[in-house]
């Protein structure tokens, strides 16, 4: 009753002009987040507060997930208006790779906008020892939610360093903030965090003891043979006590919807979305790395007409 609610808000909507952000609309708008202690979240809360107010007839609420698989067959099956997920698992949903836990391939998503890029953090203890992705054998490592994005990262950075899970003494698969609560009770060495600079659970561990910052050098992220992979940097002072800039590998993150979301509603939520980027970058940091220009157009699998409307407005297509 509650999805067919949601239905009938979204015809609603579309049925209205959006040729500003703040056109009226009885809709309900769910936006897919990830879990508490990542950035997807605060950037969600953030997203849907904006919708909320620049869309004063629609009815926004901020739903947190296990991110980007889970908000991606969401979204396939109508469950959500708008979610985020990591530009390499949008290309398998797209595949239909079904490891990774896409059963069928995923026909009706369609991008709103690529946004910032997920830098892949390898954070351990100090007293672990570990230094190097190679250190982490026979270790305690954590490799994010059971086929989260954060995972499939994991799966591809140890593949590229030739480490699988068997080589660690023991792999957990956890979100954020229970890896940094095994690690600071001293039943975790290590941790993979894929998620924007300044994730809340990596600098409240390194607040409470050294950390190690591990490096992921570049023709190691160029052994991973995916596109999507880029070779980045974690600046120096982004975490407490890490002086020195670490190489690491980033992954595009981007905002998708669904073709059963109208094209003026998908108009009206990239529209609202650019036009509100500071309330997005007052929520997290990351959110400063968003860019209107033709880097937001590009994705693997088609944008929505109502974005693509709004791309050409502003001369980008």
């Amino acid at each position: 009753m509650k999805r067919l609610a949601a239905v009938v808000g979204i015809c609603l909507f579309a049925s209205l002009p959006a040729t500003s952000s703040t056109a009226r609309a009885e809709a309900f708008i769910t936006v897919l987040t990830g879990g508490t202690s990542g950035v997807y979240y605060p950037l969600g809360v953030a997203l849907s507060n904006v919708y909320g107010k620049a869309l004063p007839g629609a009815k926004v609420t901020a739903q947190a997930t296990k991110a980007s698989v889970e908000n991606l067959n969401l979204l396939q099956a109508g469950r959500g208006e708008i979610g985020f997920t990591l530009g390499d698992s949008l290309s398998d949903a797209w595949k239909g790779n079904e490891e990774v836990g896409f059963k069928t391939k995923l026909e009706k998503l369609r991008t709103v906008a690529a946004i910032y890029p997920n830098y892949i953090q390898v954070v351990a203890t100090k007293e672990s020892g570990i230094k190097t992705l190679a250190d982490l054998k026979g270790k305690r490592v954590s490799v994010g939610a059971p086929k989260s994005g954060t995972e499939l990262n994991a799966r591809a950075i140890f593949h590229a360093a030739g480490l699988a899970y068997k080589d660690f003494a023991k792999t957990e698969y956890l979100p954020f903030g229970e890896s940094v609560d095994l690690m600071k009770n001293r039943q975790l060495d290590a941790t993979l965090i894929s998620a924007g600079l300044g994730v809340a659970a990596i600098k409240d561990l390194s607040a409470s003891q050294e950390v190690t910052v591990v490096s992921i050098p570049a023709d190691m992220v160029a052994k991973v043979g995916d596109a999507a992979y880029i070779a980045e940097t974690v600046p120096a002072n982004t975490y407490p006590g890490q002086t020195e800039a670490v190489p690491t590998a980033a992954v595009r993150n981007l905002l998708v919807t669904h073709s059963g979301v109208s094209d003026d509603a998908a108009y009206a939520m990239t529209k609202t979305l650019f036009e509100n980027l500071d309330a997005l970058a007052a929520a997290h940091v990351a959110a400063k790395q968003i860019k209107l220009d033709a880097t937001a157009t590009q994705s693997p699998v088609p944008l929505h007409p109502g974005s693509i409307k709004f791309y050409k407005e502003k001369g980008l297509m």
